[in-house]
């Protein structure tokens, strides 16, 4: 790192998720942006674009381009599961960091990043959600499991997402799965009268997708006990909430040497 700080390249700098992050790195005194990747505007630079803080970092439309002419010591790339798959091996070809917020990476996926992380003795992180309260609820919901194993996650977002359900769904279901006996939920002669009524099911589990625009993301998760029920709920109201995270998964990035799945697993 050059003057202690950490040097970032952001792909995705006009998303929403993208701008975000550029203007956390601009407040926070030991990181350093060091150029963005972008699918147009190649040559600009970031203080060019539109609401971005007033910072002189190249855009690069070609991410191995960027890599071979910048020094970076972390990738940030929180835009969808195509580009992030290719701007995950292209930061391992460089010996950069990968910090990936997007959904969609399957389990072989992370299996495959993780050896060739652990290849060249490479730290990366891949979280499906950087909120630390979505985090917990995580956390907690496995906890509860052992105690409540008749559960459904309902998950609700903004109406752009691509995916269903949601990664932090996904990984909520996940996390149950290992401490909670398969269970199939329900009366054994439930039918749907509407294909789809009950949502998705894994384990016995079943996940339900609300997209409708004002929202940004949030997530329920129900237990439901003999005459009592406990709910768990995170809501994410802006952005914002989720850079906490970002930035300590770019701080602790530094210091790992394989791939970690998931916030929650370098959550002390």
């Amino acid at each position: 790192m050059e003057n202690n700080k950490i040097r970032i390249v952001v792909a995705g700098p006009r998303g929403k998720m993208g701008s975000e992050t550029i203007h956390m790195i601009s407040e926070t005194p030991h990181f350093e942006l060091a150029a963005a990747v972008d699918n147009k505007n190649d040559g600009m630079s970031v203080r060019d674009l539109e609401g971005l803080p007033d910072i002189d970092a190249p855009i690069y439309t070609d991410i191995e381009a960027c890599f071979s002419n910048i020094k970076a010591d972390v990738l940030i790339d929180l835009t969808h599961p195509d580009a992030g798959k290719a701007h995950f091996q292209a930061a391992v070809d460089y010996g950069v960091r990968p910090v990936i917020g997007t959904s969609g990476f399957t389990n072989d996926d992370v299996a495959r990043f993780e050896q060739k992380l652990s290849d060249k003795n490479l730290g990366g992180i891949i979280a499906p959600n950087f909120a630390i309260g979505a985090v917990l609820v995580m956390k907690f919901s496995q906890m509860a499991s052992k105690y409540f194993p008749d559960v459904e996650i309902i998950e609700l977002h903004h109406d752009q997402k691509r995916d269903a359900p949601s990664g932090t769904a996904v990984k909520t279901a996940e996390m149950i799965q290992k401490v909670r006996e398969s269970k199939k939920q329900g009366h054994p002669d439930e039918k749907e009268t509407i294909k789809g009524a009950r949502g998705a099911e894994t384990d016995g589990m079943h996940i339900h997708s609300v997209r409708l625009p004002g929202l940004v993301a949030h997530q329920e998760v129900l237990f439901g006990g003999e005459g009592e029920m406990l709910t768990l709920r995170h809501d994410s109201f802006n952005r914002k909430s989720f850079m906490t995270g970002v930035r300590f998964a770019v701080e602790t990035v530094m210091s790992l040497d394989t791939l970690v799945y998931g916030l929650e697993n370098i959550l002390d």
